[in-house]
């Protein structure tokens, strides 16, 4: 009988390598100004970042600043402070093992055991796809008028531009990246400039409060918050762009990229909070205060955004930042989707052939919800995304701490055993959450 786990040394591998056309492409400086040193791991927590604020955290976050204030701004934080922790146990199976986590699943795992999870890999990059197909046709509807169901075939055609990034260059992927999250951020800030938040209020926001747990309302809208926070793709995805660096071979220098590499997810990732905290805020200062509480379809918020903020640009800025969440969120869907498939299996496919397929297999599904039920159908697709994520994430997140944890696999940089119990209590609870939101959704 296959064991689900083997706690060995890994399995003998051939030259494979994660994301082989840009492993190692990323030169980094072992010596010298430790500011440049620094700046050479700057990129992939950006990249990872991008999923915490996809269109199903936009959801959750105006019905929640719509319906209870600024209050669930403490869940927002909480979520991310997992997220965090979740992300370095990548950035450390990466570097430690020389590994992304598709690849140590399948050394790891016997074959049908690892041919399982591939599947439920598979199934979670689709769902992801689908929820960034419907998100970028809501924002080009939104700012242009263009019709959802022309929308989402228009979609397609952002695998051009992905083929473009990635055959300049990894650093170009991460700089159209990182561009295109300052916009969503301006756009914000201009937006909560407009609305004038009760920033005591916001701070106090930031407080736990039993109030949570005591209200069956605001608990079912923070396990919403918290079960779309970690999302199964990034796992993949921070464990295979970490090593597009070329940090050495030596332990201080698996140290050192570790210690940079931490950093610079966990900057990022403070980043993603700014810009989800600001989406709460905003339906806070906004819908909340006018007594509008039953707030949430994107895009209902975005029309109901100009009379009660009394600009018209407010509604535009809108748009424009959920127009590029979902191009963002495009870029990285590709590089997660790779990654898992030729960690999975082993075998490489030209990338407008990989790309062509996981968008043909999201826009589907998307394309025909749209023809039948127009708007109100993207809401629905929506939610169901994130039910397929939320059952999918075990079958990642469980493998990524207990590969990190085990000493044999992962040597001297293996995961200390605080960081491990920690790790194991954050994976618990988001599991446990997650089910509950699957639960209850489909109850």
């Amino acid at each position: 009988m296959d064991k689900f786990v083997d706690s060995g040394q890994w399995k003998k591998r051939g030259q494979d390598a994660s994301l082989m056309d840009v492993f190692r492409t990323v030169p980094v400086r072992n010596s010298g100004n430790i500011l440049r040193r620094a700046l050479a791991f700057v990129g992939p927590g950006f990249l990872v970042s991008v999923g915490y604020m996809d269109p199903g955290n936009w959801a959750t976050s105006i019905t929640g600043g719509a319906r209870f204030g600024y209050t669930l701004l403490f869940v927002a934080l909480l979520s991310n402070i997992m997220a965090i922790i979740l992300q370095a146990l990548c950035a450390r199976l990466a570097i430690a093992a020389h590994r992304d986590l598709a690849q140590a699943c399948r050394d790891a795992y016997s074959r049908p055991v690892s041919f399982v999870l591939w599947v439920f890999a598979e199934v979670a990059i689709i769902a992801t796809d689908v929820a960034e197909v419907v998100g970028t046709a809501i924002g080009l509807n939104l700012l242009f008028g263009i019709p959802l169901e022309l929308g989402v075939i228009i979609t397609a055609l952002d695998v051009f531009v992905v083929l473009l990034l990635q055959k300049l260059g990894f650093r170009w992927v991460e700089a159209f990246v990182m561009a295109l999250l300052g916009v969503i951020f301006a756009c914000f800030m201009v937006q909560i400039a407009m609305a004038d938040p009760d920033w005591g209020g916001v701070i106090r926001g930031f407080a736990p409060t039993t109030e949570i747990v005591r209200n069956p309302d605001m608990l079912y809208l923070a396990l919403g918050i918290i079960g779309a926070t970690v999302m199964p793709h990034n796992l993949y995805l921070h464990s295979g762009i970490v090593q597009t660096r070329a940090f050495g071979e030596s332990l201080a220098e698996k140290k050192s990229a570790l210690r940079f590499a931490v950093f610079d997810s966990t900057f990022a990732l403070c980043f993603a909070l700014l810009v989800n905290a600001s989406i709460l805020i905003l339906a806070a200062a906004t819908f909340n205060r006018a007594g509008v509480t039953a707030v949430a379809d994107i895009g209902d918020a975005h029309k109901m955004l100009a009379p009660l903020v009394g600009s018209l640009l407010a509604p535009k800025l809108f748009a424009i930042a959920l127009l590029c969440c979902g191009l963002n969120s495009t870029v990285t869907a590709t590089l997660a989707g790779q990654i898992v498939m030729e960690g999975f299996l082993n075998i490489s496919l030209p990338a407008w052939m990989r790309r062509l397929i996981t968008r043909a297999l999201a826009i589907v599904p998307a394309a025909g919800v749209t023809l039948y039920y127009g708007a109100s159908g993207t809401g629905f697709l929506l939610i169901f995304s994130q039910v397929v994520l939320a059952f999918q994430l075990p079958f990642a997140i469980v493998p990524l701490v207990l590969f990190t944890a085990d000493k044999v696999k992962m040597g001297a940089l293996v995961a200390p055993r605080w960081l491990t119990a920690l790790s194991a209590i954050i994976a618990a609870l988001i599991i446990a959450l997650n089910i509950k939101l699957l639960w209850d959704l489909l109850v």
